[in-house]
């Protein structure tokens, strides 16, 4: 008998071939879109870790010798409470998932971050149109743990380890998220339009304005202003700067690149790589104009502005670099490279003494790239950005300022004379990254 005769039983639904087809398809096309997604987050995290080698290269090249291993300790040591503070509080109060305890302000999830069951399908994922928890968790960390890293540098050669660690737990797991969340938790800054891709301000300023309530009272280093004059004091290794300055270009690929947030469409992936184009062109673009500027005003080439040049670059087009062209990607990093090489100076003047430049790089021009959005992107408003930027900068400077206070006031937050003079690796560690070079 041939089958096409057999009728279904009474009441039996009948499905089509061609929709069975088209059902599978769809299906496959759901996980398809899923699993790519998943992987932009894991490619674009394991990226941005890197990037916490690049800021331990930077910073040990621009230290004294004598401070290189405190330096290189702060940094794994920082990333690793970042991973803890973050995964204890840190996720759940930056994503409150529509669930506030005070609307747009304050999450009302509270608790560790919790992944997906092992061995899912589709129907198991957390969202199933977004990319599995796992990786999600894992990329929002890294950014959280180089919000830490740009402390770190500003902060250098006089600072104790522990009253320092303390302010990154606080940082990483309370300061970061919670103004996060007003922005990419869908907060009240999210819901008043402000734009910022990958964290110009929601990142970098974040770093940047807790870093400068720390220098602001921590002080500067002994002998850096005296006399009424600027005495510089040269890093250990700008061969190691270097190197750590194109870690983080490299890493800043998938800080940009990842933030696009999908990959399953020939439009996300698009993106993405136009991404990739805009991040580079901005580097060029504040390493340039940092290289002429100087050879201008000085009149000879800064390497280490040059360096902090590009940096600035890529903080710059942080906050919007899908919108803009190469041309305008390029001019908006060598505003950036301009913002830095006379931050620097600036700051001298005032005597906060920043070891790296993080406060010019990562805040100065965190606050440029910020308002920079308005050139390329037509659904940005300037009050609106403007608004933002005041409200993390204030909440950041207050909070991260009493925290420092406190610190102070309790701990002590700043090595003896004697020690600092000494050299942090032999005082606070009782161990030189250059033994030969430093003991005589």
């Amino acid at each position: 008998m041939n089958n096409k005769y057999i009728l279904p039983a009474a009441g039996a639904a009948v499905l089509l071939p061609s929709v069975a087809l088209a059902q599978d398809a769809a299906a496959v096309t759901a996980e398809m879109v899923w699993i790519m997604n998943t992987l932009l987050f894991l490619i674009g995290g394991f990226l941005v870790f890197f990037m916490a080698a690049g800021f331990a290269m930077l910073e040990g090249g621009l230290v004294r010798s004598k401070n290189v291993t405190m330096q290189m300790t702060k940094n794994v040591s920082l990333f690793s409470l970042a991973t803890i503070a973050y995964w204890a509080f840190g996720y759940n109060l930056m994503y409150p998932l529509g669930t506030w305890s005070v609307e747009g302000v304050l999450s009302g999830v509270f608790g560790v971050g919790v992944l997906e069951a092992v061995g899912i399908d589709l129907a198991g994922a957390d969202d199933g149109e977004y990319a599995s928890t796992g990786s999600d968790f894992f990329f929002q960390l890294m950014f959280c743990a180089a919000t830490a890293s740009i402390v770190s540098g500003a902060l250098a050669e006089r600072i104790k380890l522990w009253p320092f660690l303390i302010f990154v737990i606080i940082l990483t797991g309370i300061i970061y998220p919670l103004q996060a969340s007003w922005k990419w938790g869908g907060g009240f800054l999210d819901e008043m339009g402000f734009l910022d891709f990958a964290g110009s301000t929601v990142v970098h300023s974040v770093g940047g304005w807790a870093a400068l309530a720390g220098a602001l009272i921590l002080g500067p280093r002994i002998g850096k202003y005296k006399d009424g004059r600027v005495n510089p004091m040269p890093g250990s290794n700008l061969a190691l700067a270097t190197l750590g300055m194109f870690i983080l270009w490299l890493g800043w690929f998938g800080f940009n690149g990842g933030s696009q947030l999908a990959m399953g469409s020939v439009g996300d992936i698009a993106d993405v790589s136009r991404i990739f184009a805009n991040t580079n062109a901005a580097a060029a673009g504040g390493a340039v104009s940092a290289l002429i500027l100087t050879q201008i005003l000085f009149k000879k080439a800064d390497l280490t502005m040059i360096l902090n040049g590009a940096l600035a670059g890529l903080v710059s087009i942080t906050a919007e670099p899908l919108t803009p062209t190469l041309g305008m990607a390029t001019l908006i990093g060598a505003i950036g490279g301009v913002i830095v090489v006379f931050a620097v100076p600036f700051l001298d003047k005032l005597k906060i003494d920043d070891v790296v430049g993080a406060i010019p790089v990562h805040l100065f021009c965190g606050i440029w790239g910020t308002i920079a959005v308005v050139l390329t992107n037509g659904d940005a408003n300037l009050g609106t950005q403007l608004y933002s930027i005041l409200v993390v900068g204030i909440f950041t400077f207050v909070v991260s300022g009493v925290v420092w206070f406190i610190l102070k006031a309790t701990m002590g937050i700043r090595v003896s004379e004697e020690a600092e003079i000494m050299g942090l690796d032999t005082s606070e560690l009782g161990m030189d990254a250059y033994p030969e070079f430093t003991r005589g």
